[in-house]
């Protein structure tokens, strides 16, 4: 599976964006979702991800204000950022694979498919 990563771009602190991911051709069942960001210098870091059944787990960082959602009709999977902050400047990636456990949603590891990223830049 390809994954294309769009919606990022320089905005200021306190707005919002909304990242969207398309996978090149829909999966089976059991597909878990993520998105990842790496920040220069540093390692990459979970921001959030949606299992199959709707299950979702967002990092500290990300909880009240990020929002991952599927819209099953469009095989498009997306993150609502809001409130938007200078540290969360990085490159975003989408993830995905199949049968990721729960615990296992925030390991990189754990996806088989990564899309090319996307820039978002937060300027104070």
């Amino acid at each position: 599976v390809q994954l294309q990563a769009s919606g990022g771009g320089l905005v200021q602190a306190g707005a919002s964006l909304k990242l969207s991911c398309i996978p090149s051709r829909r999966t089976s069942g059991n597909y878990a979702w993520g998105w990842f960001r790496q920040a220069p210098g540093k390692q990459r870091e979970f921001v959030a991800a949606i299992r199959w059944n709707g299950a979702t787990v967002y990092a500290d960082s990300a909880k009240g204000r990020f929002t991952i959602s599927r819209d099953n009709a469009d095989n498009r999977i997306y993150l609502q950022m809001n409130s938007l902050k200078p540290e969360d400047t990085a490159l975003y990636y989408c993830a995905a694979g199949p049968g990721i456990i729960l615990s296992a949603l925030r390991s990189p590891e754990s996806y088989a498919y990564w899309g090319q990223g996307t820039q978002v830049t937060v300027s104070s």
